[in-house]
């Protein structure tokens, strides 16, 4: 397959065995997956990965991405696995509950904890004094946060070690059909929707390895779960108190970065306290404002902005970064 960018001002990949991950916002009312998707030199169909519509999965994206596709069907596939094996539907539900628990006790600390951090970070008295408590609370919060995805990884790893999902007949099946449906396309597009379902059908397909050999585009949750964390925020919630939270280790093929889409509906920019923390608490990853008009290119081991893409900073600032910009230098 051919993966020559069109542009010298697009990133390269002239390094040998890597393929460009391109992360976009939210795509819904302002598509731009198919301006992505001209810039590279395709000579094959679009896998869709749409599992994260759940329901809605087989709605076509050929129009937006201005080719043919290939839905891999990803969600209609595991209900069938389920029909088919309803011993491993129950355990996975089994998990979910167990997750779902952690989660409660987890946002029941994070709340105390983040409370603590933003009132040392809005006093102004006694500068000397503040600097290292604020430090010191916002370390409590990273290593909440720390503990919170090393239980889930130990509730993860028990599930694994006792049901064997990869090896299950009706799931292998299914995964044997959706790799070898894979090799007919010549890249991978990632659509949003809800990022754990998205997740949790990365895992029992064993995508991560194939994804290294395609361009892949991702949006809005699509580009979520490629990252490391994934983190589920809000400043301005319905109910509850609208703190950030770390919801699982994502599948980390675009390191360094934290993905927020809908920033400009979802997080209090023009507050300073919760951008400085939200960027403090991630660090070393930088913070990443997705909105409906951004882009970014990961080639070459660093992601390369395109247009409207922002940076939470840890002064408080949101800053808009330039395609000269490099954010996320780091191996993963």
């Amino acid at each position: 397959m051919s993966v020559t960018p069109k542009s010298e001002t697009t990133p390269s990949t002239s390094r040998a065995g890597m393929r460009p991950v391109v992360l976009l916002g939210p795509q819904r009312l302002q598509p731009t997956v198919r301006r992505a998707a001209d810039t590279l030199d395709l000579d094959g169909p679009i896998a869709l990965i749409t599992a994260g519509w759940e329901e809605r999965e087989a709605e076509d994206l050929a129009d937006h991405l201005g080719r043919q596709t290939v839905n891999l069907e990803l969600f209609a596939r595991t209900e069938r696995v389920f029909d088919e094996d309803p011993e491993l539907y129950e355990a996975l539900m089994q998990r979910k509950d167990r997750l779902a628990a952690l989660q409660g006790i987890y946002r029941m600390r994070l709340d105390h904890a983040l409370e603590a951090a933003r009132a040392l970070f809005k006093r102004t008295d006694e500068a000397e004094v503040l600097i290292p408590e604020r430090q010191h609370a916002l370390d409590a919060v990273a290593a909440l946060d720390a503990h919170h995805l090393s239980r889930v990884r130990e509730i993860e790893t028990a599930f694994r070690e006792r049901w064997k999902p990869l090896e299950r007949e009706a799931l292998a099946k299914q995964r044997e059909e959706v790799h070898a449906r894979l090799d007919e396309c010549s890249a991978v597009a990632i659509a949003g929707g809800h990022v754990m379902v998205l997740l949790n059908r990365f895992r029992l397909y064993a995508l991560m390895p194939k994804l290294t050999e395609f361009p892949v585009l991702a949006w809005a949750a699509g580009a979520m779960v490629l990252t490391e964390r994934i983190v589920a925020f809000h400043d301005s919630p319905p109910q509850g108190r609208g703190n950030p939270e770390v919801l699982e280790a994502g599948v980390g093929l675009v390191p360094g970065v934290v993905v927020l889409p809908h920033a400009r509906q979802r997080l209090k920019l023009t507050d300073p306290v919760r951008v400085a923390l939200l960027a403090r608490r991630f660090a070393p990853a930088r913070c990443l404002a997705f909105d409906a008009d951004c882009e970014a290119w990961w080639v070459d081991w660093r992601l390369r902005p395109g247009g409207g893409l922002r940076e939470l900073r840890s002064q408080g600032d949101v800053l808009t970064l330039t395609p000269a910009s490099d954010v996320g230098t780091r191996r993963p």
